[in-house]
């Protein structure tokens, strides 16, 4: 099982939510940008994607205005609100320049009208990602452990560690959460693509392998174990 596990494990994923409640248009997006090597999910209403934004770590979000439950100017300002920065890129009507107006001013960060243009709205989306990332920190730090995320290299202290692209995804995106307790689901989700039917197995035997190399030869514990939820990285002194 784990020579399957690592064919895709130099693939950058990105995990996008649509939320649209024209079921059409929301599985066109869907198979689109699944096509094109994103993990997309889906919701509906308005109250479902604002909950499913607060609680997995999208890379972008595409909201339409008109909902049922929550329209999308309430579930971009409380996503702001509540101090979530994930990109919005939100579908508004045609011409409908108070629309647009109301969004980018609610939080947005652009926006596409309908109808529009699969191509423009890929190219949007391309664009918000870059932009994120770039505003993310090249180098993450907790304690005296280090990530370069541009150059994929790791060091605890001084010395440089050797890790797999697979081990790398899943260090960085620990170190991007200092401190909080992520579930092995998420993991699984977020660096496997959920491609294993959730089986969290995986996720113990990659967090083994890390501790092996980034926390046991330098006399360290800084990946916790939250039983009955997942693991948390702490900065660990010398």
């Amino acid at each position: 099982m784990l020579g399957q596990l690592d064919v895709d494990a130099d693939r950058q994923l990105m995990r996008v939510l649509i939320v649209e409640d024209d079921a059409s248009m929301a599985a066109s997006l869907e198979r689109g940008l699944s096509a094109e090597g994103y993990v997309v999910d889906v919701a509906n209403d308005g109250v479902r994607g604002l909950a499913a934004a607060l609680d997995v770590n999208y890379d972008a979000i595409i909201l339409d205005i008109m909902l049922p439950g929550r329209n999308g100017f309430a579930v971009v300002a409380a996503l702001r609100a509540a101090g979530q920065a994930t990109p919005v890129l939100m579908l508004t009507a045609k011409d409908g320049e108070w629309d647009q107006a109301e969004a980018l001013d609610a939080g947005a960060d652009d926006y596409v009208t309908k109808p529009f243009s699969y191509l423009v709205l890929l190219a949007r989306l391309r664009a918000l990602l870059r932009r994120s990332s770039a505003q993310l920190s090249a180098l993450l730090i907790v304690g005296d452990l280090r990530v370069d995320v541009a150059s994929h290299r790791c060091w605890r202290g001084e010395a440089e560690v050797e890790l797999t692209p697979r081990e790398f995804d899943l260090l960085s995106y620990l170190m991007l959460r200092p401190g909080t307790a992520v579930s092995k689901v998420e993991l699984v989700d977020h660096i496997w693509e959920g491609g294993f039917d959730a089986d969290t197995n995986v996720v113990e035997v990659y967090i083994s392998y890390l501790r092996r190399k980034i926390d046991i030869p330098y006399g360290r514990a800084s990946i916790e174990t939250v039983r009955g939820i997942g693991y948390r990285l702490v900065a660990e002194g010398p």
